[in-house]
């Protein structure tokens, strides 16, 4: 019956993008900026001609950092295939590190976050065996990946529901994520997002805080494009985010497809690290609107002079996913 409606869905949606389909298609070049479920709806999009349908010509890659870290975390290996290099027109990655750097590292790549498919915190701080209660992990190390990065941002806010001072009641530890690390004795817990999660509980360490019960705003990942790329490219912009929505509806009615992406795309072929990696995956948005409050909430964590320079509405343009929403199309694609 799944694959059924599955088909049917798909038959729907090649009729409604058919008018793209037959024009021109417009290269874009999106990047991966980690593996995780929040990349799935790209990784599918891929694997069932989504962005052709809608008139994309795509060149889709994972990071070699992002392929890297996964591995040392959770040993999830990528294949090679799928591991590129360059900058993006479009990155797929977390709002949240992307402005950080865009407001500290005069390098880094100016971006604006078309949409959000990641507005919640879902990262779970897995701890030692004998550490049995949240507040023992004062005076203890906490490992993350990168000042700035969605796993940082989630423990300068835990750390502040806690009470805890994050520069003297605890280490927060750069590159601290992974099991290996408790191992060798260099953090004590770490912050796991949900495809760490699965591997770490197998491997024996506590799940001692689930981040999602405080509904903390998160300027996660999603869809953030070049600014001088944005506006001689709106209309590739727009198939886009199409695309994206597309994706995160195929998710919902086909879980078998989205188990083969994951094999696929991130190597992941056990049936029980599929079966937890979906059961997170569909209840990503359906409107992935940019996250607004996440982005404000952000913005007070990282509270330095050059942030303190811009307002929120300079990192972000909902006109995409609002103007598909307002059409009535994100609701059509859910109505059986």
């Amino acid at each position: 019956m799944q694959r059924h409606f599955a088909g049917a869905f798909l038959a729907v949606m090649a009729t409604v993008a058919a008018p793209a389909a037959q024009a021109q298609l417009l290269p874009v070049s999106i990047e991966l900026g980690d593996v995780s479920l929040t990349k799935l709806p790209f990784v599918m999009a891929a694997e069932a001609g989504i962005y052709r349908r809608n008139g994309l010509e795509a060149k889709q890659y994972i990071t070699p950092r992002a392929a890297e870290l996964i591995r040392q975390s959770s040993g999830v290996v990528v294949p090679q295939e799928f591991v590129g290099t360059g900058i993006g027109d479009i990155n797929i990655g977390g709002g949240s590190p992307t402005i950080v750097r865009m407001t500290s590292d005069a390098r880094a790549p100016q971006r604006i976050v078309l949409a959000t498919n990641d507005p919640v915190s879902r990262f779970h701080i897995m701890s030692r065996p004998d550490i049995t209660r949240p507040e023992d992990l004062k005076g203890k190390r906490i490992g993350f990946s990168s000042v700035g990065a969605l796993s940082h941002y989630v423990l300068m806010l835990w750390c502040r529901k806690m009470g805890f001072d994050p520069m003297r009641d605890v280490s927060l530890m750069a590159s601290g994520m992974g099991g290996e690390l408790i191992k060798r004795g260099r953090v004590d817990a770490f912050a796991a997002d949900e495809i760490a999660v699965g591997e770490a509980i197998y491997q024996g360490y506590r799940d001692l805080v689930d981040t999602g019960a405080y509904k903390f705003p998160m300027p996660g990942s999603g869809v953030n494009a070049l600014k001088d790329w944005l506006p001689k490219n709106r209309e590739a912009a727009t198939r886009f985010v199409k695309s994206t929505v597309d994706a995160i509806a195929l998710i919902r009615n086909d879980k078998e497809a989205a188990f083969a992406a994951m094999a696929k795309w991130y190597g992941i072929r056990d049936a029980r690290a599929q079966e937890h990696i979906y059961a997170q995956a569909v209840q990503l948005p359906t409107k992935p609107y940019p996250s607004v409050e996440g982005i404000k909430s952000m913005m007070e964590i990282y509270d330095y002079r050059e942030m303190r320079m811009h307002q929120p509405e300079d990192f972000y343009d909902a006109s995409f996913i609002s103007n598909l929403d307002k059409s009535g199309y994100i609701d059509s694609l859910y109505r059986k």
